[in-house]
């Protein structure tokens, strides 16, 4: 039954792909994902409103938390 099964994990290619936060204005949430280099294109992997959740996410892919590209 295809609803039982798990998302496939997004790859993360250091080459084309940067780890980037977008910020709320309003709410303080905090979108993680990764920019596509050659298009710009945002592509979102979660929700997080604590700094606990993104270093998870940064200790998941193996990136410095100063990597992180932030944009609203």
């Amino acid at each position: 039954m295809p609803w039982f099964h798990r998302k496939p994990e997004p790859g993360f290619d250091r080459e084309r792909l940067q780890p980037a936060v977008r910020k709320s204005f309003c709410n303080r949430e905090m979108t993680l994902g990764f920019i596509e280099k050659a298009n710009g294109r945002f592509h979102s992997y979660c929700c997080a409103y604590s700094q606990e959740e993104v270093e998870d996410f940064c200790a998941k892919y193996g990136i410095n938390p100063q990597e992180l590209k932030s944009f609203y």
